[in-house]
Parts: structure tokens; sequence; C-alpha cells
């Protein structure tokens, strides 16, 4: 019989060396001296492991005990997730706070679910039918927004014997019995606790073929997202990393938000934690708490727990996944994540590779990535669910060939690249498009062409040729000037700034601009797409550009991002129609202006 006790050999900050436990295995949780400090096994010996400690360890001792628990690091899921703040090993922190103050106590054991809270359970199946892992039991009206779905844990299999009345129960009262083949009857509760380091199964994976609408119009447009998908957004310091996500959080298409504050500094976690609370979910009104779940692990708090809080999040968002739900999953950032790795690699005396960093920090991105997807649930009904991850990068000095970066940009799909440049110059989100890029284009067009117009595909390509062309233009007006440029590119100049100033630039602050519907977005980027068509045909038959900008109809595509997104359709229309208007004058001022000429010839 192997022993469940043992002793500290030595202590380098959150790395313990530890003996005297007989067949303790990887990633197994321990507990540390005597206050019994959170610890995960990270390297197994002959006759001695090391366990990584998600606590401060100061003030503990070589001699002290280590029990072993027998159990992975694992997460309680259930009802009352939803709206829950919690640390980065699941302690809800309102609780925490509760204990010891507004600074955490060591050695505090916190449960991720509240077991005395009753839930009201409806049933959804009845006595003697079969049911198989992931089938829905019943459900729980647990927010305004969400239903959770009960299911029926791996393992179990076979008959209901009996199953709950509709009532209110906690999430560990028994509300189904079922009986397997071998005739043993299993106990089902609401809750299920599973281990964070490996992905929750699933029947298949399906392709991803729907977009992640995030209401940013630069993301939706030109680097969309799909549901399921991978994405990152790197940049320097100030360049608007955290407000993006942010942004994606509140108003992406998806019905639960995971956000996992990785390392992040205090400041903008307490601003998150402050603000969310307040904020209304787009489509029901209600707080969008009612549909998110927070990880807060600030770069104040120890390394360890930091690395473990990715698993944490990305188990939760698989968890509301296998219940049918479309997740984004927001990671901020994956660069202090990653520094963790760095830190407890060099204390257990491993290789370093480039910068400092483990061999294996490619690998462990890419299990953490690939996590996401979209799926086909397990169960006997036809369910669809979707993880989408979008990760922050921080790469020291805005430098994107350093490691983390690098790693990344091999594993995700979406590329949002931040530029400092356009971040000085206060053009917000500073997402470089001619850096940029989305490899789902082509799985998405079909969607794009059905929901929003035939002619999606082409806009797009042509509003990022002329972003191109500008691109090329600016390097010769920096050195002979706008006015050497012929007319027709100078026109290209302006339809350039209209997509640039009137399209991309949007704002988080405003209440009608921070979110801007597709369907929306698709309007305004045919009314300028269509503008700059109109102008370069003007100039073919001689008008000038500095006639077109006197246009009235420029000032109402100016203020079109700010059009109230129950009415835009009807603005849209009037702007179209001035602009036909305004043109049609125009050609005819050319055709009598030419008429004269001839005449005065």
């Amino acid at each position: 019989m192997s022993k469940s006790v043992g002793r500290i050999e030595s202590i380098s900050g959150p790395v313990v060396k530890c003996s005297g436990i007989e067949g303790v295995r990887m990633y197994e949780v321990v507990r540390v001296g005597h206050e019994k400090l959170i610890g995960e096994v990270i390297e197994v010996g002959s006759d001695e492991f090391t366990a990584q400690v998600y606590e401060e360890t100061s003030g503990v001792a070589p001699g002290e005990p280590v029990i072993a628990t027998g159990s992975p690091l694992s997460v309680e899921l259930g009802p009352g997730l939803l709206g829950s703040i919690y640390d980065g090993i699941q302690r809800p922190l309102p609780e925490l706070r509760e204990l010891s103050g507004d600074f955490i106590a060591r050695g505090l054991t916190v449960e991720g679910l509240d077991k005395k809270k009753k839930w009201h359970f409806i049933p959804t199946v009845k006595p003697g039918g079969r049911v198989v892992p992931g089938d829905i039991i019943g459900e729980v009206p647990e927010t305004g927004i969400i239903t959770s779905k009960i299911m029926v844990p791996l393992g179990v299999e076979g008959e209901v014997v009996d199953i709950a009345a509709e009532g209110d129960y906690t999430v560990v009262d028994t509300i189904c019995r079922v009986r397997d083949a071998e005739g043993t009857v299993h106990d089902v509760v609401m809750m299920q606790k599973t281990p964070v380091r490996v992905g929750r199964p699933y029947r298949e994976r399906v392709p991803m073929d729907t977009p992640l609408i995030t209401g940013q119009r630069v993301i939706d447009t030109f680097m969309p997202q799909a549901k399921g998908g991978t994405g990152a957004i790197p940049g320097g310091f100030g360049t608007g990393k955290t407000v993006t996500l942010h942004q994606f959080a509140k108003w992406a298409d998806a019905q639960v938000v995971v956000y996992v504050g990785c390392g992040e500094r205090g400041n903008e976690m307490t601003e998150a934690l402050e603000e969310w609370p307040h904020l209304k979910d787009p489509k029901t009104g209600r707080p969008l708490m009612e549909r998110t779940v927070l990880i807060a692990n600030t770069s104040n708090m120890p390394v360890a727990a930091r690395e473990a809080s990715i698993y944490v999040a990305v188990t939760i968002a698989e968890y509301f996944r296998d219940q049918g739900y479309d997740v984004a999953l927001m990671a901020d950032s994956t660069s202090r994540w990653a520094e963790a790795l760095r830190e407890i690699s060099g204390r257990l005396g491993q290789l370093p590779s480039e910068e400092g960093y483990p061999a294996y920090l490619g690998s462990r991105l890419a299990q953490f990535y690939e996590r996401g997807g979209r799926i086909k649930t397990l169960g006997s009904d036809e369910r669809l669910g979707s993880v989408t991850i979008c990760g922050a990068v921080s790469p020291p000095g805005g430098d994107f060939s350093e490691p983390v970066t690098q790693a990344t940009l091999r594993i995700v799909k979406v590329f949002w690249a931040l530029d400092k440049d356009l971040a000085a110059r206060r053009f917000f989100p500073a997402i470089n498009t001619l850096t940029s890029y989305s490899l789902y284009h082509s799985t998405l067009e079909p969607w794009h062409k059905k929901h929003l117009g035939p002619d999606w595909p082409d806009l797009v390509k042509e509003a990022m040729a002329i972003l191109q062309k500008d691109q090329e233009l600016r390097e010769i007006v920096q050195l002979v000037g706008p006015d050497a440029l012929p007319e027709s590119e100078r026109a290209t100049l302006e339809a350039a700034r209209m997509i640039k100033e009137d399209f991309l630039t949007q704002s988080a602050l405003h209440e009608i601009d921070t979110y801007c519907p597709i369907g929306k977005t698709y309007r305004m980027l045919r009314i300028i797409i269509n503008f700059a068509r109109k102008m370069s045909e003007a100039v073919r038959m001689g008008a000038s550009v500095r006639r077109i900008l006197e246009f009235s109809v420029l000032d109402n595509i100016a203020r079109m991002k700010i059009a109230p997104w129950d009415s835009y359709e009807s603005t849209m229309d009037a702007i179209e129609q001035k602009m036909e208007q305004e043109f049609d004058a125009l050609h005819q001022e050319l055709a009598t202006s030419g008429l004269t000429h001839m005449a005065v010839e």
C-alpha cells in the first residue's frame, strides 16, 4: 500500500522537491506544508517528485509534510458557473475575500460551486428511457440568458430507473439513477468534476463555416473569425490588445463568454470586474455577466497558478460547448502565461531554448489552442457546439519575431496585428489590415454571400486593393506631394481615406459605434466602395477630385457609423439615394460643359 504523506526536501520559489510518497503520478494534486498549500506534481523521479505550488511558498521549510490527494487538478462544472469570478484554480474570489479580506491568505480551500444553493431542475427524460454519456436529462434556468443543460457523465450508460420531479435541488443532490447493462445503479447529480489538463471528449469535429461576428468592422470584414476558430492579437504596450479583447467578450456572437486575465495588470482586471456587471447584453438587454465566466489571475499572483489558469478556462468553455452552446474564450495574455512556463522550467533546471523559454513552449501552446473547434457533442441527439479561442500576445517592444508570437502564429488561423504607429495616431482599433490575415475567408464565403449579399467578397477584395494602392502612393506623396499625382491616383487616396476614417475606425467608448451589426457593416462598405467606383468613373469623364469632395453626402457617409442599430437600413437607403443624385448632377455638369466646349470650338 502506497504512502500518501511525504516530506519537503527543498524549495525554490513555487517549485518544491518532495520525497516519501510512493506511486505519485504526474499532475496529481498535493497539499504542501503545514498550511496545506495547493500544488501539482510536474516531475516524477524514482524516489522523489517535484510539485509546483499555486500559492506563495515563503515561510515553508524543508521537512514539512506533503499530502497526496490521488486526483488531478480538476474543476467543478454545473449550475453556478455563469456570473462567477474565479482565481486561476477555480476558487471564487468573492468567497476568498470574505475569508481573508482584500489580500488572499494562503492555504484557503473554497469549492468552485456552491453546494448549498438550490437550482430549479426541470427533467427532460422519463423512467424506462435509455441514456448514454452526453445525453441531456434535464434543464436548469440558470440565468435570464442561458439555460444549463444537465448531462449524463462519462461512464454512465443504461436505463433510467428514476428521475427527480421538477423542483429545487443542490448540485450534489441525486436527480437521476441509471442502471447499466451489468445491473449496477449509478447516481447522477447536476455537478461534474473534470480534469483540466486533457480535453473533454466529443463525437467528431465539423467544418468551421459560420463566422463569429464580433461587431468590430475591421475584423468582421478583413480578418473574420470562424466559430470554433483560433486567433491571436499581438501588439506592443498601449496598442489596444486588452480593449480589443474586451470588445470581443462584450459583443461577440457567442452565447457564453469565458474571459481569463492570465498575468494581466491588476488595474485592467479591476476595470473589467467593475464594468462588466453593469453592461447589457445587446440581444436580450439583460446583464452581460449572466452569460460570462471571469477568471482573474493578475500579475502579482503566483506564477504557477497563472500556468494553470488557461487550462481551467478552456475546460469550463468545453463544458458549455458540450451543452450545444457557442463559447468565446479570451486569454489575455499568453505571453505572461509563457513567462510562467519559463520561470518554472528555469527552477527545474531544464535546458532553455530561445530567449530562455522551454523547448516545449510551442507544443504547450498548441495543446491549448487545439482545444478550440466546432464539434458534434456526445449524446443521442444531434448537437453542435464550439469553442473559439482568441489569445493576446505581448511581445517585448512590439517585436513580432520573438518566440511566443512566432510559436502562436504557427498554430492559429487568424492574425490581428496591432500597429504601434496607428495607435500613436489615435487610430483605433489599431489593426494593420495589410499585415493581418485570416485563413477562414474561403470557408466563410458561402455564409457571407447567403446572409449579406453575393457581392460581399468583391467588396472586400476591392477595399483591400484600394488600401494596398494607398500604401504604395503614400511613399510617392512623401517625396513629391499630393499635387504631383494625377487625378485618378488622388481619387484612390481619397477612397482609402474614406475606408480608413469612415469605416475602419471604431470607438469602443461610443454607445452606438462600439458595436456594428454585420448587416450594417455590409451596407457601410457597399456605400463607400460604390462611392469610390463612381468617383473613379467621374474622374475618367473629366471631373476633378476637388469638385467631388464638395458633395454634401460625404458628411452623411462620415456619420453613418453612428446610425442606430435598429434603424440603419433607412439611413443607408437615404445616403445611397443622395449619392446617386449628386453624381447624376455632376454628370450633367460634365455633359453641359462638354457641349459648351464643343459650341465654343
